[in-house]
């Protein structure tokens, strides 16, 4: 109580003294962070703590591989700060040394949240369970799980990594050596439970949430521990079952959020500020609010968020950390799930190739294509398709004009790029006979339970027929399949997003960058 008492008390005098160092001085700096979406429960103290400053401050959320992308040799830095939920992505991809001052702002481990009702009947909720507990759930069909992709999403990326070490024993470090073998016969027949992927952690947690709502419910979701908190602290509010938190006694990864500054000439004030902005949420007042949200920070700085044992959360439960490989083996390792291991993509791409698409649009669309369907180009932004992905393009107008279908196989990818390459704009718009027929060649393909099936649309403008109508029009098990909308142009967004919601899929933005947009949407898949 008294730790409790002393660390508000430190908060209100920081508060003072910000205040009275602010009085009569100039506006502090503009400021831009780039975080993991895991992230957005602080973004309010970091706001407070700017706004005391009189600093305008930005925090533009992105995926893991993302932020590491951006911090390669050659690219524009467009931000001061970098805040992700791991700093594996920056040892792999900052090899100009570009971030510094940086350190862990708090840490929570990657568990698995099971439904409670299904964790009591496979019995988790009374004993241990190990690596071999879940893939025997796994195998005998009583569990699905929503993950992130591995390659795009740092949860994820930990989930797969711990499923690499279960196979090793909890000591020992994944290497190149054993890298496959064992390791990836296990994490392979684990992936065969994942039921719904995506580029964000956050955005998965909405997703589970979302879907609870309408009456869909998931088995399980590996996400951060602090993610799960959240997901049930809304949860219990919606008086909706818990999840019950699962710390795989063979080790859990752990992601220690670092926060480090990127210099971009900007002077030495915005590097002041940024010091200041780091030491106030490492102070035992700002600890104190982020141990409050569920994330684990050092003892001597700040009391820990109660336990609560009706879904298993404790953060003072010790856990076994599996040991970090070296960036060069977890980059490898990385290659090996998006080629190999992960569970295999049924992806329908409908195109739009309307009248109004003539001109940049349909140059564009042909460049994001060559893009998603040159090997080399999509392996250095680890999104290049596996030979056991299938593909299905069907470029459209008013109807579907054209079909492709291969599996991820170069050349199978080559001849579809060829097809797309002989398109031309023109005719009208309906991007609803795409999405039918995507779904009906989907149902008509033998073994769709094997894959993860979505669906991806482009179009740059409204299209015909009605989204309630569409939506009405399913079946239950094509509703089950996600529709993904990527905007070009002056689309309607409303209509995209009206479908998107319907099937648990989202939107993204092509209008400035369309590639992106579709590398982007690839990792939801």
């Amino acid at each position: 109580m008294a730790r409790v008492r002393h660390a508000a008390a430190l908060a209100v005098l920081f508060g003072l003294l910000v205040a009275l160092s602010g009085c009569g001085s100039q506006p502090g700096p503009s400021f831009d962070i780039v975080s993991g979406s895991e992230n957005q429960p602080l973004e309010a103290l970091v706001q407070e703590f700017c706004k005391e400053r009189r600093a305008t401050c930005k925090m533009t959320y992105q995926g893991s591989l993302d932020i590491g992308l951006g911090l390669r040799p050659g690219q524009d830095v467009k931000y001061d700060a970098v805040w992700p939920a791991s700093g594996i992505w920056i040892a792999m991809f900052d090899s100009g040394r570009r971030v510094s001052a940086l350190k862990s702002i708090s840490q929570s481990p990657v568990v698995l949240g099971v439904r409670s009702s299904k964790a009591e009947a496979l019995g988790w909720t009374k004993a241990p369970v190990a690596m071999a507990d879940i893939l025997a759930a796994v195998e005998s069909g009583k569990l699905r799980f929503l993950m992130t992709s591995a390659t795009q999403s740092n949860s994820g990326a930990s989930a797969y990594i711990a499923m690499l070490s279960a196979a090793l024993g909890s000591k020992a470090v994944i290497t190149e050596s054993n890298l496959s073998g064992a390791s990836a016969d296990l994490a392979a027949r684990l992936l065969r439970g994942v039921e719904r992927s995506s580029g964000s952690s956050g955005w998965l947690a909405d997703l589970y949430l979302s879907s609870a709502e309408k009456g869909v419910v998931y088995d399980a979701m590996w996400n951060y521990e602090a993610v799960i908190k959240e997901a049930n602290d809304k949860l219990r509010g919606a008086g909706r079952e818990l999840l019950w938190a699962v710390y795989p006694s063979d080790g859990v990864s752990m992601a220690d959020s670092p926060l480090g500054f990127v210099e971009r000439g900007r002077g030495p004030e915005v590097k002041q500020f940024f010091d200041d902005l780091q030491a106030w949420l490492l102070s035992s007042a700002g600890q104190a609010r982020i141990a409050a949200t569920g994330r684990r920070v050092p003892a001597d700085r700040a009391a820990p968020a109660k336990p609560e044992p009706d879904w298993n959360f404790d953060p003072q439960r010790l856990v076994t950390a599996v040991p970090m490989p070296e960036s060069e083996v977890i980059r490898k390792a990385l290659v090996l799930y998006q080629e190999a291991l992960r569970r295999p993509s049924l992806s329908v791409l409908c195109l739009d190739f309307s009248g109004s698409m003539k001109g940049d649009g349909e140059s564009a669309l042909q460049r994001a294509m060559e893009f998603l369907l040159t090997p080399e180009r999509a392996a250095e932004v680890l999104v290049q398709w596996s030979p056991r992905d299938r593909i299905i393009v069907l470029p459209f107008n008013g109807q579907v004009i054209n079909a492709w279908e291969g599996t991820g196989q170069p050349a199978d990818q080559m001849k579809i790029l060829e097809g797309v390459r002989t398109m031309h704009a023109d005719g009208g718009t309906d991007m609803y006979a795409c999405a039918t027929e995507g779904l009906r060649r989907m149902q008509a393909l033998a073994g769709m339970q094997d894959y993860l099936p979505a669906i991806f649309v482009l179009t740059d403008g409204r299209s015909d027929g009605d989204p309630e109508a569409f939506v009405n029009g399913l079946s239950a098990g094509e509703r089950a399949v996600p529709i993904f909308g990527i905007t070009f142009g002056d689309a309607d967004r409303g209509q995209l997003d009206a479908i998107a919601k319907a099937s648990g899929g989202r939107v993204f933005d092509g209008t400035k960058d369309l590639t992106g947009a579709f590398r982007s949407a690839r990792g939801y898949n």
